[in-house]
């Protein structure tokens, strides 16, 4: 058996472990998300309502979508998950949140619809230093490894989802 394979079945065992059960992790995280994701989206409509700058004249459609996709993405899967359903949260971000965030920071890196000039136009002078040091370039690096970050933690994802699945399934079996 591969050294990767040896690392696969041993997350597996680990998810497997507590797969029922809303971890602390899972409640923490899933509560910062749930806090914060949704300012960071009014955030950013508020740069579109108020036409500051931030979004160039190449934010169309597909951009809206894979800018404002991931947030919104993970904040239902979140959703899902302190509702009880940590299978189907963790099935629906390990094989669709992730690959959306990879291609939507890939993309956004790209087509770069953006103008960080005006970045921190909305926020409070108190707290406008925080990002004005954000310029384009430094941006689009941010976007790049974002993309590369998100690319293989969905690579890596994929095959433990799958091994806890097929391992639950085959519990189940042996269990009847």
């Amino acid at each position: 058996m591969s050294k990767f394979q040896t690392w696969v079945d041993e997350r597996v065992e680990e998810q497997l472990k507590d797969y029922g059960t809303l971890t602390v992790d899972d409640r923490v995280i899933s509560v910062i998300v749930l806090l914060f994701f949704p300012l960071i989206v009014f955030y950013f409509i508020g740069h579109q309502m108020f036409s500051t700058g931030f979004f160039s004249t190449n934010f169309g459609i597909l951009e809206s979508i894979l800018f404002y996709g991931a947030p919104l993405y993970w904040i239902f899967t979140c959703t899902v998950l302190l509702l009880g359903f940590m299978g189907l949260s963790r099935d629906v971000d390990s094989f669709g949140g992730l690959i959306l965030a990879a291609v939507g920071f890939g993309w956004l890196a790209i087509v770069f619809p953006f103008d960080f000039t005006y970045f921190a136009d909305l926020m409070p002078e108190d707290l406008k230093f925080l990002v004005q040091w954000i310029n384009n370039d430094i941006a689009r690096i941010i976007m790049v490894l974002a993309s590369i970050v998100h690319l293989l933690l969905a690579i890596i994802a994929f095959p433990i989802r799958v091994g806890a699945r097929k391992e639950l399934a085959l519990r189940k079996k042996t269990n009847k």
